[in-house]
């Protein structure tokens, strides 16, 4: 169902039609904008706070800028419904997150006016500041440059190392920090803490107000426009003298905190601002969820991504379950851990600003000192992590498969090569689904099991994870645990548990003719090819490895001394993954079989349900049979 916008914004296809508007127009166009979005999302899904959020924002930075040519990069993505809308993706937006519809994030292939591909954070201001680099390099200094980056997005430590640099770069160029408190969760650390002071600050809202006075007088000025910059800098400087400016540190010229709601006012900020030379920063506050009240004032952390919803009451769409269902994985993970920390007073839980995302909330809730959300930091949650293990401490760091890839060098270098008792849990392994190839966890296999003293492990159901985590408890080294986004299969999961010997596989079903090796929940799928192959007269054997470092050795000299046929099955990379290591030490010990591996193929899978997308790479549970009835075919042959 297509949904009919309103009547100024069904005229705007590209920036170009935004501009023969009126300013007294834009405030309609931002009204027309939010509901449009409100009206897509609540039948569709999607993110949604964050886009509401920044529509005056959205609709200034177009009317004022000269897009494309002038470069503007969003930070994350999450806030860019609106930027698509304008920039020629109205018709197609209630494909937005789809199968074969439009990205939920921008992405350079998909519009001219998507300058830099993003759906991790902290990236903008580097980005924006390389484009600044070219520009200058080229000689053309007309050309904007801006970056829109959030409080939250700002903890993380690249948006500080490209801030720092910016500072010292002859670039013209912009960032607009759009400060709401939030990220998913709710902002934590001493910068929440600093921007709060700046915006209750009466020193600089006076300042403030001095330096928008004397901008609105640039233009009148002509020759002696230098004359009102040199007093603009040095009303911000009184300012400075009496609260300290981190971003006035960095070199930046800072200006704000305004109004990040109000359309009027922003327009007449960012001309003015164009004129200003150098690297500068704006600090607008919003409200996340602006102008649809239940998201205005409800749980911020609900309404970032709510799902379906009824867009008159604000009610949030719930499927109710007749009979018993299984539970996410992360909140086995989450209930779990508590668990183990009630009996292990060593254990501590950390993650990097996804609390609520991995359920790591349930035991901040319980132990708020046990567990830590340490911002939009990966790097910093490995290393904090290892440093909590060397004082005799067994902390579990769940961090997303896709953004563990952030923190490579920490695992490695600071974990693994100490071999310290640090426990990786990676959430949402495997294809992310609707979040697309941004945050498809499809590496960590690969990128995991090349690194020495480390255990590499998946379960393939609730209690094998409620296993696998007692185990890397008590472990006494390095340990990770992947698992997927979404549902396990097990209704009654709260099982007793019990240690299992590191590198130790199973036996699912015993069989003949092809062995079907799996690795974690994947496994389900081959248990239900299993069962449509039998009504075939079809008997493959299904072994679960749990570990793919180290692989259990006895178990693969039974299946290659007993089958000729073996397929491999994981939700991985197939460079280098779990099939890989297989072949690697079938090759190793001298046996010869016919190895036929499923998994993600070496290309960018893109959005859609993970089903889907198993199916389009070949190993959801018809694949699966496919290739054994294949195989069966060539061994009666």
């Amino acid at each position: 169902m297509l949904i009919k916008p309103g009547k100024l914004l069904a005229q705007i296809d590209s920036p170009e039609d935004l501009k023969k508007f009126s300013k007294d127009e834009l405030v309609q166009i931002c009204d027309e904008l939010r509901q449009f979005i409100v009206d897509n999302v609540s039948i569709y899904g999607g993110h949604f706070g964050a886009s509401l959020g920044v529509v005056e924002l959205t609709v200034a930075l177009h009317y004022v800028l000269n897009t494309p040519e002038d470069q503007l990069v969003w930070d994350v993505g999450h806030q860019a419904y609106g930027h698509k809308i304008l920039t020629g993706r109205k018709s197609r937006f209630h494909t937005n997150r789809q199968y074969g519809g439009i990205s939920g994030f921008p992405k350079r292939k998909e519009s001219e006016y998507d300058t830099f591909g993003v759906g991790h954070s902290s990236t903008s201001i580097s980005a924006a500041l390389g484009m600044a680099v070219a520009s200058t390099y080229k000689g053309d200094r007309k050309k904007q440059h801006v970056a829109v980056i959030g409080d939250g997005a700002m903890t993380g430590g690249m948006a500080f190392e490209a801030m720092n640099h910016a500072g010292v770069a002859d670039t013209n160029m912009l960032i607009i920090l759009n400060d709401n408190c939030m990220s998913i969760d709710p902002n934590v650390g001493a910068l929440k803490e600093y921007l709060t002071d700046i915006t209750v600050s009466q020193t600089y809202n006076k300042a403030k107000d001095e330096v928008w006075n004397l901008l609105g007088k640039l233009s009148k000025f002509g020759s002696s426009a230098q004359e009102v910059l040199s007093k603009v800098e040095g009303a911000i400087k009184s300012a400075v003298m009496k609260q300290s400016n981190l971003f006035e540190s960095l070199n930046l010229r800072y200006f704000g905190p305004v109004d990040g709601h109000d359309v009027h006012h922003l327009v007449e900020l960012l001309e003015d601002l164009k004129h200003i030379p150098g690297p500068k920063i704006l600090h607008c506050v919003t409200v996340k969820g602006k102008g649809f009240a239940p998201a205005e004032n409800g749980n911020k952390t609900t309404w970032h991504a709510p799902g379906l919803f009824d867009k008159v009451t604000g009610e949030i769409y719930k499927k109710k379950p007749t009979t018993p269902q299984p539970p996410k994985y992360q909140d086995v993970f989450g209930h779990t851990l508590v668990e183990l920390a009630k009996d292990n007073p060593a254990i501590m839980g950390v993650t990097p600003a996804m609390p609520s995302g991995s359920s790591l909330n349930i035991m901040m809730k319980e132990m708020p000192d046990r567990a830590f959300d340490v911002g939009i930091a990966e790097q910093h949650a490995v290393t904090f992590s290892a440093g909590l293990a060397t004082q005799g401490l067994v902390p579990f760091c769940n961090i997303y498969s896709t953004f563990m890839q952030r923190a490579y060098d920490q695992v490695l270098h600071d974990v693994c090569l100490q071999e310290l008792p640090v426990v990786f849990c990676l959430d949402r392994a495997g294809f992310a689904g609707a979040d697309g190839p941004t945050h498809h966890g499809a590496y960590d296999i690969a990128f995991f099991r090349c690194i020495p003293n480390l255990v590499v492990s998946a379960p393939m159901d609730e209690e094998e994870l409620r296993n696998l985590m007692f185990t890397a408890s008590r472990f006494g080294g390095p340990f990770s645990i992947r698992y997927p986004r979404g549902n396990g299969v097990m209704p009654e999961w709260r099982t007793p548990m019990r240690e299992i010997p590191v590198g130790q596989g199973r036996i699912i079903k015993e069989g003949e003719e092809v062995a079907i090796l799996t690795l974690g929940h994947i496994g389900n799928y081959a248990v239900e090819a299993c069962e449509m192959l039998a009504a075939e007269g079809l008997n493959p054997a299904h072994y679960d490895m749990r570990f793919v470092k180290p692989l259990d050795e006895a178990l693969l000299h039974e299946v290659f001394g007993k089958f000729s046929k073996v397929i491999t099955v994981e939700d991985g990379c197939l460079m280098g993954g779990f099939g890989s290591a297989v072949l690697e030490w079938m090759m190793d010990h001298g046996y010869q079989a016919q190895v036929k591996r499923l998994g993600i193929p070496d290309e960018v899978i893109e959005h859609g349900e993970q089903l889907e997308l198993h199916r389009d790479c070949g190993f959801d549970p018809a694949g699966i049979a496919d290739t054994v009835r294949a195989l069966c075919e060539k061994v009666r042959a």
